[in-house]
């Protein structure tokens, strides 16, 4: 081989591997790219979870996620996102963030509309705007939205409720649902663990009181607010019962405070009991037409399983524990009520 040919034959090497690590560079540089855009950890701790409204538009995500500061880099999440066409499968709902995630696991994510679910917990809430106000706070409506159900005649009287007694379909418990979740489809949901808690031994216990589910519930809310102690409840709630059995006005203290929509009271005074409402119970017989909080289920259960007693009086110990002096006469529980008086006088509570 002569010297011309060797030189030809090292340039021809020259020539391809210059090509060779050319083609390398570019491929290092697409791969780098490519790990970038889809498997690089792009989404930063600065938020717990990423919300997106029902009706928003993938250029509001993007937005959103720039002024939550959501993503370490805004460029490669687009990318990731366009090829992965998320514009075009953008779904609302509550997501999870974790510190590290991928664009394409949050891409993903979104796509298939695999929310992180609210845990809701709600129990002695005392009226429907307090509820209305403690939905809206975790759920994506707002508390009108949710206000206009609950005033809906339509659908309250599709599932035999009415305007006072519509509470008593909210059973007080912890429900997972989405973030976005309809106010129509949460009152459906939430009628469907109405029927869940109704056994037929719990609807066979209520009639052998004479009483609707409603109307335990309603019950339930008075002795929920006067009992301290769950194993006061049976206990007052066989009281109560007497009364309604016998006709005797509750008289329960609870009712007053509710019907004059003042919760810091501490103490009823005669001027309170003045005033005209079917939930003061001192003034109008029977039980009032709804529920004064949400009660409880261990309230609703002691109603259900009330203690047998001949009870007629109650008042709340001088000791200031919490608990209870019970009473069959008027005699004891004068004697009682004159204890717990003379204990408030002392310290200065006067309302």
């Amino acid at each position: 081989m002569t010297e011309i040919e060797k030189k030809k034959m090292s340039t021809g090497k020259k020539i391809t591997l210059i090509i060779v690590a050319a083609i390398v560079l570019v491929a290092a540089y697409f791969a780098l790219n490519f790990y970038k855009v889809y498997f690089s950890p792009n989404v930063t701790e600065n938020q717990k979870y990423l919300y997106i409204k029902t009706g928003s538009n993938y250029d509001q995500l993007v937005a959103e996620m720039k002024k939550k500061d959501i993503l370490k880099s805004v460029s490669s999440f687009t990318e990731a996102a366009e090829k992965m066409k998320l514009a075009a499968n953008l779904k609302p709902g509550r997501y999870r963030l974790q510190k590290g995630m991928t664009n394409r696991t949050l891409v993903n994510l979104i796509k298939a509309g695999n929310q992180d679910p609210v845990k809701l917990k709600f129990q002695n809430i005392r009226k429907k705007e307090n509820f209305a106000a403690y939905l809206a706070s975790n759920l994506e409506a707002d508390s009108l939205s949710f206000i206009n159900v609950l005033d809906s005649t339509d659908l309250i009287t599709k599932y035999g409720f009415n305007q006072d007694n519509i509470y008593t379909m909210f059973i007080p418990n912890t429900y997972e649902m989405y973030w976005n979740v309809s106010p129509v489809d949460f009152f459906e949901r939430m009628h469907k663990e109405y029927d869940k808690f109704w056994t037929a031994e719990r609807k066979q216990k209520a009639a052998s009181l004479n009483l609707t589910p409603s109307q335990v519930y309603i019950l339930a809310s008075i002795v929920d607010a006067e009992a301290l102690y769950d194993k006061e409840m049976p206990v007052i709630a066989g009281l109560y019962l007497n009364r309604l059995n016998k006709g005797i006005l509750l008289q329960a203290d609870p009712t007053v405070i509710f019907a004059n929509n003042d919760f810091t009271v501490k103490r009823v005074t005669g001027k309170l009991l003045q005033v005209q409402s079917l939930y003061n119970t001192y003034k109008y017989a029977g039980l009032p037409p709804g529920p004064i909080m949400m009660p409880s289920i261990n309230a609703i259960d002691a109603v259900l399983n009330r203690e047998q007693n001949n009870y007629i009086y109650m008042c709340a110990k001088e000791d200031f524990s919490g608990y209870h002096n019970f009473a069959e006469t008027k005699a004891q529980h004068e004697i009682n009520a004159k204890k717990y008086r003379e204990a408030l006088n002392k310290k200065n509570i006067f309302r």
